[in-house]
Order: C-alpha cells, then sequence, then structure tokens
C-alpha cells in the first residue's frame, strides 16, 4: 500500500544520538544576552522526557571558547606589560607605580559599556587590551620625564612632580586624544560589522576619559 504520512525530511545524529536543530538569528541584541533569555523560558516552560536535553551551538559556543582564550589572554598581557616596565625602569615601584592606570583605565571602560547597555564581549575584552596599553604609555612618558629630572638635580619630589606633569601634560593629551578621536567613528559606527566595532572603540574611549 502507497500512503502520505508526516514524518521528518532527515534523521540527524551527533555521536550516535539523534538531533533536532532550531537555528535563531540574533537580531538587535548580543548572542549571550539572547541564549541566556532562551534558556530562562526552556528551563521555566518546558518539561524534557527522560533522556532528552538541550545544547547551544553555533556562535554562542564559539563566543564561549573564546572567552576562555580572553580569560588567559588578558591575565597573560597584563603579566607582560608589568615585566616589560620593570624591565625598562629597573624598578618594581614605579613600575607598579605606572601599573596603578590599568585598573583607573578600567573603570572607565567598564563605565562607558554600561552606559551604553552593551555585554563584556570578545571585542570588549580587546578593547581593554588595548586600553591598558595606551594608558601605560601616558604613565612611561610622565615617569621618564620625572627620572630625566631626577638626574639633573632636582630632587624634590613634589617640584619634580609638578614640573614634570605640566611639561609633559600636552604629549599624554595628545596621545589619548588622538586615540580616542581614531576610535570615535568606530564607536558611533551602525555599519556591517558595527557589533564588532561599537565595544572595541567604546572601552578605549571611556578608559582613556577616567
Amino acid at each position: 500500500d502507497v500512503e502520505l504520512i508526516d514524518a521528518p525530511m532527515q534523521i540527524s545524529r551527533e555521536n550516535t544520538n539523534r538531533r533536532i536543530v532550531i537555528g535563531v538569528n540574533v537580531g538587535d541584541t548580543d548572542v549571550e544576552t539572547l541564549v541566556g533569555n532562551i534558556q530562562e523560558e526552556l528551563d521555566d516552560k518546558v518539561e524534557l522526557p527522560a533522556g532528552y536535553y538541550f545544547t547551544y551551538g553555533g556562535q554562542f559556543e564559539n563566543l564561549k571558547a573564546a572567552n576562555a582564550r580572553l580569560a588567559i589572554a588578558v591575565p597573560l598581557a597584563l603579566a607582560l606589560i608589568f615585566i616589560l616596565l620593570f624591565f625598562t625602569f629597573g624598578s618594581v615601584s614605579q613600575a607598579a607605580l605606572i601599573f596603578t592606570a590599568i585598573p583607573l583605565s578600567a573603570i572607565g571602560g567598564i563605565w562607558a559599556l554600561t552606559l551604553r547597555g552593551m555585554p563584556f564581549s570578545i571585542s570588549a575584552g580587546i578593547g581593554f587590551i588595548a586600553l591598558f596599553g595606551v594608558a601605560v604609555l601616558n604613565g612611561i612618558v610622565l615617569m621618564g620625564y620625572f627620572n630625566e629630572l631626577k638626574k639633573e638635580g632636582l630632587v624634590n619630589i613634589r617640584e619634580r612632580i609638578l614640573k614634570g606633569t605640566s611639561v609633559r601634560l600636552r604629549p599624554v593629551l595628545m596621545t589619548a586624544s588622538v586615540a580616542s578621536l581614531g576610535f570615535l567613528l568606530m564607536a558611533l559606527s551602525n555599519s556591517g560589522g558595527a557589533e564588532v566595532q561599537r565595544p572595541l572603540a567604546t572601552v578605549v574611549i571611556g578608559g582613556l576619559i577616567t
């Protein structure tokens, strides 16, 4: 007998388990927020039979893998920055003093992301690494000049700081301004790929302000 019945077009398997794939476009939100909302809804409203479960793949899976790599890359970048500062100045205290610019700039980056309603993403993480480099560069410009003044015989620390900061104010502001203005178009971009550019630029600009 020949008859028409409802049946799946194909049976997909992964690791010998049958699977059904549901694909969605992210839209205006970000992948992590979307998956979090889906997870919440499914946990509350869907009772799965024994042996059935949900997994989340695609871009979300890539995001999780990238986050894991970023968790190694950021501490490694911070450690390398400190080591290079130590080799540059030959002093742990001076390296630590310049290093304090990093948490102070991070505050601005986090504040800027929050203000614009952006989650922490991979591009934001890369933005923080770029921000730390610029923030430390300003510290190097100042500390190098302080040491120069000390060699010239200006031993009073207060005077050295006042003279050094007044002379080096313009180079420090120029460095920060060039980076901020360079990233401004990326921060305001709405074209294709803007979802990657915006968090990175937002972090750098916010961090340089603080």
